[in-house]
Parts: structure tokens; C-alpha cells; sequence
């Protein structure tokens, strides 16, 4: 019976997780719209990464990626979005933070990002969220938009298994 239990916790989290990342992918974006500009140069060396095991109950774990503008004019940071409530991302430029975001979040803000310089995206993720339950496999991505014409999303994953330890 245990067992049991366990399969269906796991197909209902995949399902939440796969029905996320529909949502994330399908939603038009409603707010901070930007004009393109061929001048921009979106780089972002690294964009999955694996946690590996997960303590349910020792607290948050971190994940920060780095946006680069490799152009010539400013680039712009819009529509942050997370596959999940569990998760949420926050942008720092020069020392300056977003407000944090998650996969319901519409905002307004808007993130700029001077040629030569970086932008740090923290993804943050709750390994409690879920509950008992939970434990498993996990699979969480966020989007950012932007005004490059050749990246106009960029999408980062972020992995692991969470553990009761």
C-alpha cells in the first residue's frame, strides 16, 4: 500500500510540475512590455543545474545564474515567471534587487542591464512546499523576456530530489 502512495504522489507532483510549465509557456505576457533592439546581446553561459539530494526541512536552496548584455545597448529584463509556487526568482543589477517572483506574479518591473555589464537571476526553491509528499524528483524552470531579438526568452531550469532527512 506504501508503495502505492508513493507512485501516486508522483504522478500528481509531475502533473502539477508538467501543468506549470504549460501555464508558464502559454501565458501571454501582460506587463512590462519593451521595445526590441537589434543592439542587445543576451548571454547566459549557464542555464540548467542539479541540486542533487534535497533536505526536506533544512530550508531553501539557492541557485544564482548570470545574465550578461554582450551588446551595445541596454538590456532589458521583463515578464519573470516560475513553473511553480515553490519556486521564485529575483533579478540583482549593481546591487540593486527586484521584487521576487513566481509563477502568478504580473508585474510592471523592469530591469536594465548597461552594455559590458551583468545581472544576477536567483532562483530560489522550497523543498518544504509540497508538504510530506513531495519528496521526489523535481523539475522547475523560469523565463525571463527580453528586448534581444535573437533571445527573447530565457528560459533556466533548476533540478534535484527532494529527501526526508
Amino acid at each position: 500500500m506504501s508503495e502505492k502512495k508513493v507512485i501516486i504522489g508522483f504522478v500528481v507532483v509531475t502533473a502539477l510540475v508538467l501543468a506549470g510549465g504549460i501555464f508558464l509557456l502559454t501565458k501571454s505576457s501582460t506587463a512590462g512590455q519593451v521595445e526590441i533592439s537589434q543592439n542587445v546581446k543576451a548571454e547566459a553561459a549557464e542555464k540548467t543545474f542539479d541540486w542533487g539530494n534535497i533536505p526536506m526541512y533544512k530550508g531553501n536552496v539557492t541557485k544564482t545564474f548570470t545574465i550578461k548584455n554582450s551588446g551595445t545597448d541596454t538590456l532589458k529584463l521583463i515578464n519573470i515567471r516560475t513553473s511553480c509556487h515553490c519556486t521564485q526568482a529575483q533579478v540583482k543589477i549593481d546591487g540593486q534587487s527586484s521584487p521576487f517572483f513566481g509563477m502568478s506574479t504580473v508585474s510592471s518591473w523592469i530591469g536594465e542591464v548597461v552594455p559590458g555589464r551583468e545581472a544576477q537571476l536567483d532562483v530560489i526553491f522550497d523543498p518544504a512546499y509540497h508538504g510530506p509528499q513531495g519528496v521526489g524528483p523535481i523539475n522547475r524552470f523560469v523565463s525571463v523576456e527580453t528586448n534581444d531579438p535573437n533571445n527573447k526568452t530565457l528560459d533556466f531550469s533548476v533540478a534535484g530530489t527532494v529527501v526526508k532527512e
